[in-house]
């Protein structure tokens, strides 16, 4: 016995435009029919929330899938998978498709070489898959735009929910944030972490999708913007608060990344705030008011 639910979408090619849209979503539960062999022309995304059941990777071997676990469906791979016949599952599914799906790919938050992924906690997933299906109402005007946001935000709580990674980020990522401003080179940052470069590049490209020389620069950047926008410091200070003794080569590299030197970024804002700016975070139960 077994219950299901599911609608499928086409969105119009200037949706496709948006760089990942929902063709489909579904949730059911029970001992389910199996699926396949089959092969789709797009990913679809399989959450696992109870139960337990089997599937069949690329290369021909059967695995058990116990929940809470996530299945990548991938385009152009067969797979074969199905709920144990005695126990069932619950199982929630969304289709989706687009070029953002390359990137994400890129990051590492789909991963090919990976089709079962152990998960620690269904519920965020749930909660972004629910999203789509209360937004697949009939008629709902915005219902591309709504379906494809929430895909987004499905992909991340997916890469979140990873039973091999800290919900608050991979230990080496967080300790490199802590130290980004200090002007250390990557081989001397693997070297305060008892690494060696290569195991730190392979670290940080798990655990957020690029290089550890990218990963330092973006934070170092964003740092420097809030300097530039919210004091009058000199660039050559910026450059150091932010880990650069060289202004000049500062400048080359925020130049580089952003499309405007630092000087001429700062004259484009018009919201200075000097003196009144705050690095602690806001609550959103309580932000912060006009009186």
């Amino acid at each position: 016995m077994y219950h299901t639910w599911m609608r499928y979408f086409t969105p119009s090619p200037l949706h496709h435009r948006l760089g990942l849209v929902c063709l489909g979503v579904g949730l059911q539960h029970g001992t389910l029919p199996p699926v396949g062999p089959r092969t789709l022309d797009h990913h679809v995304a399989v959450v696992i929330s109870a139960g337990r059941g089997w599937c069949t990777t690329p290369d021909g071997r059967r695995r058990t899938v116990t929940a809470p676990a996530l299945l990548w469906l991938l385009p152009g791979v067969p797979h074969h998978y199905g709920a144990d016949p005695d126990t069932g599952w619950d199982e929630s599914f969304v289709d989706f498709t687009g070029p953002a799906a390359d990137t994400y790919t890129e990051l590492g938050y789909i991963e090919p070489q990976q089709p079962v992924v152990p998960l620690a906690d269904a519920g965020p997933a749930r909660t972004a898959i629910g999203r789509i299906a209360r937004a697949a109402r009939r008629g709902n005007p915005l219902l591309e735009v709504e379906t494809a946001a929430a895909v987004h935000e499905l992909l991340v709580a997916l890469r979140r929910a990873r039973a091999d990674t800290d919900a608050d980020g991979e230990p080496v990522l967080a300790a490199l944030a802590r130290d980004a401003f200090l002007p250390l080179s990557v081989v001397e940052h693997a070297a305060r972490h008892g690494m060696t470069p290569a195991a730190l590049r392979t670290a940080v490209r798990r655990g957020a999708g690029c290089s550890p020389k990218d990963y330092l620069l973006g934070i170092r950047l964003g740092r420097a913007k809030e300097l530039l926008i919210a004091t009058e410091l000199p660039i050559a200070a910026v450059a150091r608060r932010v880990g650069y003794d060289d202004p000049a080569y500062f400048s080359r590299l925020f130049t580089r990344r952003v499309g405007l030197a630092p000087a001429r970024f700062r004259d484009r804002q018009v919201h200075r705030v000097p003196g009144g700016w705050s690095t602690q975070v806001p609550d959103p139960a309580d932000p912060p008011r006009v009186e």
